[in-house]
């Protein structure tokens, strides 16, 4: 043991242990059980490889992600002279490399055995394991174990059966980066290792800035904006849906950012494809569900952002947990909606009534981190069973409620009421029940929300407890009994207030104050483009475009691509005339241009308006499109309808022609060309019944396309 120093620098390439890296190992190799809880980055997985590596027989090592596991067995390959050192065996070897696996082991090449749980309960292979010499079991992610960690797996909690069918005197080390205290005393309960010696880390990550922000309409720009302004640094984007995985790498695509997709709906090898780019740092952007990131060993991860509402407190931990490993800070950014949150409570309800409990429950507790304005670190530190303390924590200004702090009022009289009347007595009290207790007094603004404020407070200074054999309930605390004796004040702060941010701005446009001079400029443009080429002015842009340019002011072809309702083909046709104005005007009325980022959309060039114009191109009835896309005639037109508007080509002429007579084909045209309004209605009034809303729409399609495009 007065070597592991040299076995860590001759195996690992370290000159010192970091955590409690060095005493769990004495501990698992004077043959005792034990227990690490050490946060993500705080290098668990050296806390088995090395004993076994050192140990005689294999170790063998349960983790639940096929994708853990793989990055693992690499590594350790990686810094080993022999291949065989670590094998995995799952359900994705075919036979011969199971017997490849299992000889290798028999003949003692190999020290460290990844096995997936439901592997391990197969009679084959615990057959197999009773057959070798064993040095140890470790159970990674062992927060699988409860119902009340993040990742239950309910094929871990099968483990310890399974060990006593194995060798009942197998010595096991179980691990987790995120366990509350409910978790940790189900872990040891479970696996029956009461006398397992405890390793706990410290869960604070002094170097991570942990920021929350509204989630609204432009939280898209925000994205890019924050990701641009870190050019060249790594980063991982979390988002709940497979869609929305692949939706938003498209976009920072779309935006100029390197991104690839992760989720596991992807092939297997593109996957594997993504996850070595990332870490290659070929790509400096990976957008993935949860199923990314377990175990992935990149230390440079300069920020985190949940893009969706994560569903636990210990998820986000986890997830955030992955960026700063290498101790340069990082920064780990939520973007949080009320309206997010509503809908995974609405997935929730729908599953069996424990795993309903137990979500509703972790989600409550990720609303409350997110919207309360204390601060972060004290939040997440008191979640995990940590007191802050400032003697040793000293970084209350790495997040943003600290480093913008709302104004505190003292609510020690609210507290007094609350303790002299609820918690005099060691008894515990429901969450839920409290609050509804609680008396209300709007005049004076003390509302349900004030009261789960003040108990947040109370909760996370210490005052207050959670009962971990009954969730939900809290009891009072030895320090919250003397605090009323010892101090005079409680301040607190109103929680933070998303709802204003998340109402939806349905504007086509930026909303803002119109330049009315340049705006009169523009139609007097327009209007000339339009009389040179005997069109009518809508069909070279219309009119909210034009207030677009008020706001934008765009002096370039790239900018003018991002004119709300310009397309590639009013970009060649008309961009050059409307850029020299818009430059005469601000050089001559000295206007600072706006340097907001301008969001790029795919726009026409989605999948959905791509596959749209394929399907005109092979001249498919436009009614048999409706009905394929599950739309309404009258949307199909209006998707129509933005193309061709913004300069598309759209030949639509195969299907007019069994609508609409050459001889009225004629007639339309001639009034849409001298008609100066686009409007549908005016175009109704002019015809009086001879033709219907639909076959003026379709017409107008097909001229502005002949025409204008």
């Amino acid at each position: 043991m007065d070597n592991l120093k040299l076995s860590l620098k001759k195996h690992f390439g370290f000159n010192e242990f970091k955590n409690h890296q060095e005493s769990v190992i004495k501990n698992l190799l004077e043959g005792n059980d034990s227990f690490v809880i050490m946060p993500t980055g705080g290098g668990k997985s050296l806390c088995y490889q090395l004993p076994a590596l050192i140990m005689d027989g294999t170790a063998i090592v349960i983790s639940p992600l096929i994708a853990l596991m793989k990055n693992q067995v690499d590594l350790i390959r990686a810094s080993s002279t022999d291949h065989s050192t670590a094998h995995v065996l799952n359900s994705t070897l075919t036979s011969q490399q199971v017997l490849n696996v299992k000889e290798d082991v028999v003949n003692n090449k190999t020290k460290l055995l990844y096995i997936a749980p439901e592997t391990l309960s197969k009679t084959e292979t615990i057959d197999f394991l009773k057959s070798i010499k064993i040095s140890f079991l470790a159970i990674d992610e062992a927060h699988c174990i409860s119902e009340w960690g993040h990742d239950f797996r309910p094929e871990y909690r099968k483990i310890r059966e399974i060990i006593e069918l194995i060798d009942t005197e197998l010595k096991i080390v179980a691990l987790t980066a995120t366990a509350t205290p409910k978790v940790q005393d189900d872990i040891v309960k479970n696996l029956k290792i009461h006398n397992s010696k405890v390793f706990k880390s410290s869960f604070n990550r002094p170097n991570l800035f942990y920021e929350v922000r509204g989630k609204n309409e432009s939280t898209d720009l925000d994205l890019i904006k924050f990701i641009k302004s870190k050019p060249n640094q790594s980063g991982i984007i979390y988002c709940l849906s497979r869609k929305k995985v692949e939706d938003l790498s498209e976009l920072l695509v779309i935006n100029g950012i390197k991104s690839l997709p992760y989720h596991a709906g992807l092939e297997k090898k593109i996957r594997e494809v993504n996850q070595d780019k990332f870490l290659r740092d070929d790509c400096s952007i990976i957008v993935a569900t949860i199923a990314f990131g377990m175990g992935i060993d990149k230390p440079d991860v300069r920020f985190v952002i949940h893009y969706d509402v994560p569903k636990s407190i210990e998820g986000y931990y986890q997830e955030t947990g992955r960026a700063g490993r290498d101790g340069v800070v990082g920064h780990c950014l939520m973007f949080y909606s009320d309206e997010d949150a509503d809908k995974l409570e609405k997935l929730l309800s729908q599953k069996k009534s424990t795993e309903r409990e137990v979500g509703i429950m972790l989600l409550k507790e990720v609303k409350n981190f997110a919207k309360s304005s204390i601060s972060r670190r004290k939040y997440l530190l008191s979640y995990f069973g940590e007191k802050y303390d400032p003697l040793i924590h000293n970084d209350l200004s790495m997040d943003d409620n600290s480093k913008n702090p709302k104004e505190k009022i003292n609510a020690i009289e609210k507290l007094e009421f609350l303790i002299y009347n609820f918690f005099k007595s060691d008894k515990k009290i429901s969450f839920k029940e409290l609050i509804n207790t609680l008396p209300v007094e709007e005049e004076n603004e003390i509302t349900r929300d004030f009261w789960k404020t003040l108990i947040t407070h109370c909760i996370v200074d210490g005052i207050l407890t959670r009962d971990i054999n009954d969730i939900g309930s809290l009891k009072i605390s030895d320090y919250g009994k003397n605090y009323l004796n010892e101090q005079d004040k409680f301040d607190i702060s109103i929680d933070n207030d998303f709802s204003a941010e998340n109402k939806p701005n349905h504007t086509n446009v930026k909303t803002g104050v119109i330049d009315s001079n340049l705006m009169g400029k523009l139609i007097i443009l327009r209007k000339e483009i339009a009389k040179k080429n005997s069109l009518p002015p809508y069909a070279i842009l219309q009119e909210f475009s034009l207030e677009d340019m008020t706001y934008k002011y765009p002096t370039s072809l790239e900018e003018f691509k991002n004119i709300n309702g310009v397309g590639e083909g009013k970009v060649n046709k008309f961009g050059s005339y409307f850029i020299k104005l818009i430059e005469e005007y601000i050089e001559e009325n000295q206007i600072q241009k706006p340097n907001d980022l301008v969001l790029r959309t795919s726009g026409e060039k989605s999948s959905k308006k791509l596959s749209l114009i394929q399907n005109i191109d092979k001249k498919i009835p436009l009614d048999e499109i409706s009905d394929s896309r599950g739309i309404e005639f009258t949307e199909l037109l209006s998707e129509l309808e933005s193309i061709v508007f913004s300069g598309t080509k759209l030949d639509i002429d195969y299907y007019l022609e069994e609508i609409i007579d050459e001889d009225q084909q004629d007639e339309l045209k001639e009034y849409f060309i001298e008609s100066e309004s686009e409007d549908i209605s005016d175009a109704l009034k002019e015809f009086d019944g001879d033709y219907d809303e639909e076959e003026l729409r379709l017409y107008r399609i097909k001229f502005l396309n002949d025409v204008s495009n």
